[in-house]
């Protein structure tokens, strides 16, 4: 039986990196929306905003609709193209000292939820 969880997590942008940051996302490799879809995430966005810091801070928020989430990670880090991906994107990340040690972005916790009604059936 498939699951249906939810994730969110956060980083900073490093200052100056926006514009480079948007290119890269305005055109995402192929092979790296392909391996998202294999491992199971749906519903994969990233959001921008400048907070009263100064800084530019990124949200990713996605479904998970997989039955073993370890093990589909796993395969996402272990994909040569999405580390490529990453050694272009990480860059112009800046972590957050508390993330945990297996994470790049820290996760949030999700507070409130509606999915609405059900789709009709056919």
């Amino acid at each position: 039986m498939r699951n249906h969880r939810r994730f969110g997590s956060v980083i900073r942008l490093k200052p100056g990196a926006e514009a480079t940051y948007r290119r890269l996302h305005a055109s995402v490799w192929p092979e790296v929306l392909s391996v998202i879809d294999r491992c199971n995430l749906r519903n994969y966005s990233i959001f921008l905003r400048r907070l009263t810091d100064g800084r530019d801070w990124l949200f990713a928020v996605y479904d998970y609709v997989g039955t073993d989430y370890d093990a589909d990670m796993e395969a996402l880090a272990a994909d040569p193209v999405t580390r490529r991906w990453w050694a272009e994107t990480a860059p112009l990340q800046d972590p957050l000292p508390d993330r945990t040690t297996d994470s790049w972005w820290a996760p949030m916790e999700e507070v409130f939820r509606h999915d609405g009604p059900e789709a009709p059936t056919a």
